[in-house]
């Protein structure tokens, strides 16, 4: 009998009148009619694939044997740099909408949901809600945000841990994810460099503070997953260690970086698009801590019809040619997503 897979990393968009006018009026966030386009502000995005929406993707996951899928919240919806008032409304709406998607079909979906680390009473109050009236148990936060007096911080900054604390109280997971590299450098946006090589050092960048301040074990109840397999961070684990080890003046009173390597409450996903990549991740953190992610529709996830890419295709070639027993992708397929999740079962 086939194990069960679960994708840990996907994406849904709702449909263009599910968006509120404001949204669409102050040019926050919206879907032209035609659904071609995401846009916000001047900038617009083309939509790739029908699998963005509700219907379309429980098509796509029948037709890729994809039984359960873990939807993200939009990357667009962080709100960084956003007034108050705009960011409480649109994050508000966007958990809204990612609970209906749960509550219309919780065998085939599980809910994230977003808040903002700038205002940090906003933030613990809509926890409580979504935890407790929508009964949603995944917190999606950017890897960075930027604060009153527009510097941008890690999500592992000391002014956040009030979330990480209710985070742990209510025994969450966590997803971190990177988004608005283009704000944070001042570097002109081309080849789409913000996207390949910006978030990666952003998500590197959190997990160097992550496991510095000792987060893993500081909230034993928190599981945090890192997105796109946090590639870079595996990569310079060892400049790390010289560094620590180098110039210790540098860090008085933190963990030992080797403390939180491979630690239970570590998640990476598999969106690392090469199998050498992902031979990496599994040394450095063990296939217990890998959880498949495909990063649905985004023409940067898993997606057929770009070159030989397939839902699957790295965690299946890394099967071909032995750097996982299909025992263990079947693991990162199911039981490593249920141990993120905290949930013994679909």
């Amino acid at each position: 009998m086939s194990k069960l897979k679960i994708n840990g990393h996907g994406h849904l968009l709702p449909e263009p009148n599910e968006i509120p006018r404001f949204m669409r009026e102050k040019k926050l966030f919206s879907i032209d009619d035609d659904k071609k386009f995401m846009c916000q502000g001047d900038w617009s995005r083309p939509i790739t694939d029908s699998s963005f929406f509700f219907n379309e993707k429980l098509v796509w996951m029948d037709k890729h044997n994809i039984d359960h899928a873990v939807m993200l919240n939009l990357s667009q919806l962080y709100c960084n740099g956003w007034a108050r008032k705009d960011a409480y409304d649109a994050i508000r709406w966007q958990n809204d909408f990612n609970a209906s998607v749960q509550q219309r079909r919780s065998d085939k979906f599980t809910c994230g949901f977003v808040v903002q680390p700038l205002y940090i009473e906003d933030a613990l109050n809509e926890i409580e809600r979504c935890v407790t009236q929508l009964n949603m148990k995944l917190l999606c936060l950017p890897s960075h945000f930027v604060n009153e007096d527009d510097e941008w911080l890690s999500v592992a900054d000391d002014s956040v841990l009030p979330i990480f604390e209710l985070a742990n109280k209510y025994k969450l997971a966590v997803e971190i994810h990177p988004y608005d590299g283009q704000k944070m450098i001042k570097l002109k946006d081309v080849y789409w460099r913000f996207h390949l090589v910006w978030m990666m050092a952003q998500t590197a960048d959190t997990l160097h503070l992550y496991s510095l301040k000792g987060f893993a074990d500081k909230f034993p109840d928190v599981r945090t997953c890192f997105a796109h397999g946090c590639m870079l961070g595996q990569a310079n684990y060892g400049r790390r260690l010289q560094g620590y080890d180098g110039r210790p003046d540098l860090f008085e009173d933190v963990s030992d970086p080797r403390s939180s390597l491979g630690h239970k409450n570590l998640f990476f996903d598999t969106l690392v698009h090469d199998s050498h990549t992902l031979q990496l991740l599994k040394t450095r953190v063990g296939s217990d801590q890998i959880v498949a992610g495909l990063d649905d529709p985004y023409p940067l996830g898993e997606m057929e019809g770009v070159a030989n890419s397939y839902p699957g295709r790295v965690i299946d070639f890394a099967v071909e040619v032995d750097i996982l027993k299909q025992s263990e992708a079947d693991k990162i397929w199911y039981d490593n997503v249920l141990r993120w999740l905290g949930k013994s079962k679909l």
